[in-house]
């Protein structure tokens, strides 16, 4: 008889809901909040669950809400939601492989560069090295960056660089500022190592780990890396020139900078959409296209087995390859001369599908449970939700309660949901020994 908390589809909800329950407690102890009462419990459980979740959500104003303790709890609770989603990830990839036979799995080590089980110890001591070398090298640069040019004293430049390093590397969201990090929005020195942060963190390691052993060799990469890595590149793209495109003249957005302020304010805001959560322009004041756009970018999220939320990456574009072979007629769906699996292709139709059907039914009960904001506003924070962006229009803290539940638990299922799915459709695959008779019923 099995039992139910071996399957990791189990345990993976279950770590987290015990890590959001034990966050939640310690952020309503008095000492947590600015003044003399708790935290409410709806406050507590939202803001904890944005940091496990790794969202960056707020509904409160972050640095004049809560106390040092609760600021590091929030750090706390942000790294250890960033290094439990990688590792698990990672941890549900090799324990797929166990339940497969041997033939199969040299087939999947073959064309997946995956590890072997018994090397699931390097494995978490290279995710934890890699993050924490990140962490280190940005924390430093911000750290020095707030000491030599805006004059902070060492200890408050050092733990504003630790806090929002660990929020980039984590794909977090959750800044020290009332207003996000709008005053260094013509920073270099601030915002792009926020930006490499939130990139390398939201490659995911498995990519990151085949970019360090086969670097300069793009040809040998495997085609996970390569949706990954083009699709990020690609993505990141269209985001940069749509920003440019649709908020250059926006008098509330990038109208008023100079070209190189422009610039670095539409990468900035392009990066953090897909999952950063960081913003040092007014979301709200964006033009409607550009959050159409934003809107896109936060449900695709980033790459597989990383700190960010999402669909994915490899999700989206392994749906685009399939829709491209479809329109040419071809039978096997091939990229970089390799061919697709059909399961690949139904667990990435699926997880989009059921994605669709999570923001829907979160834009419709959020409109349902609120009197006054727009069917915009509505999917922007849902999508931000479920693809654990933590970018807002400013409406997040004037919700009512139940909305806040509601959005909590988009943020829960947006972390956990894609990799539960997807280790579930792996572990319970079986194959049938018979096969009914084919029929095509019409499509279109």
């Amino acid at each position: 008889m099995r039992r139910p908390l071996r399957n990791p589809a189990r345990i993976v909800p279950i770590a987290f809901l015990g890590a959001i329950a034990v966050g939640t407690v310690l952020m309503m102890v008095p000492a947590s909040r600015q003044g003399p009462d708790a935290a409410p419990f709806v406050t507590a459980l939202f803001t904890a669950t944005s940091a496990v979740c790794v969202t960056g959500l707020a509904v409160t104003d972050t640095p004049a809400y809560w106390t040092p303790l609760g600021l590091a709890l929030i750090t706390l609770l942000t790294q250890l939601g960033g290094f439990g989603i990688m590792s698990l990830a990672t941890l549900l990839g090799l324990l797929v492989s166990r339940r497969l036979g041997l033939r199969s799995r040299l087939t999947a080590q073959a064309e997946t560069n995956s590890l072997a089980l018994s090397d699931i110890r390097r494995v978490l001591l290279r995710i934890a090295a890699t993050m924490l070398g990140a962490e280190t090298a940005i924390t430093l640069i911000l750290a020095a960056r707030l000491w030599l040019h805006y004059d902070y004293p060492p200890p408050r430049a050092l733990w504003y660089g630790l806090f929002h390093a660990v929020q980039a590397f984590n794909n977090g969201g959750f800044a020290l500022y009332s207003d996000g990090l709008v005053q260094f929005v013509g920073d270099w020195w601030i915002c792009l190592p926020l930006i490499v942060g939130v990139v390398v963190g939201g490659l995911g390691f498995p990519a990151l780990f085949e970019l360090a052993r086969e670097h300069g060799r793009p040809q040998r990469w495997s085609v996970h890396t390569r949706l990954t890595v083009w699709g990020t590149l690609a993505l990141i793209g269209t985001g940069f020139v749509s920003m440019l495109t649709f908020e250059w003249a926006n008098p509330r957005t990038l109208g008023p900078l100079d070209l190189p302020e422009k610039l670095l304010a539409a990468l900035f805001q392009d990066v953090m959409t897909r999952s950063g959560g960081f913003n040092t322009v007014d979301n709200g004041a964006f033009n409607p296209e550009t959050t159409a756009v934003s809107i896109g970018m936060m449900f695709i999220g980033g790459g597989s087995a990383s700190t960010a939320g999402g669909i994915k990456v490899t999700t989206f574009f392994l749906l685009a390859f399939v829709i491209w072979s479809e329109l040419r007629g071809e039978h096997d769906v091939v990229i970089g001369r390799r061919r697709i699996a059909a399961a690949s292709q139904r667990q990435a139709l699926t997880v989009a599908l059921i994605g669709v059907a999570l923001v829907g039914a979160g834009t419709l009960a959020l409109i349902s449970l609120t009197d006054d904001i727009g069917g915009e506003q509505a999917l922007y924070e849902v999508t931000s939700a479920f693809g654990t962006t933590g970018l807002s229009t400013g409406i997040t803290g004037d919700l009512p309660d139940p909305a806040q539940v509601l959005l909590a638990g988009l943020m829960f299922v947006g972390r956990i949901g894609s990799v539960t799915l997807g280790s579930a459709i792996a572990l319970n695959t079986r194959r049938r020994r018979f096969h009914y008779p084919e029929e095509r019923p019409i499509v279109g």
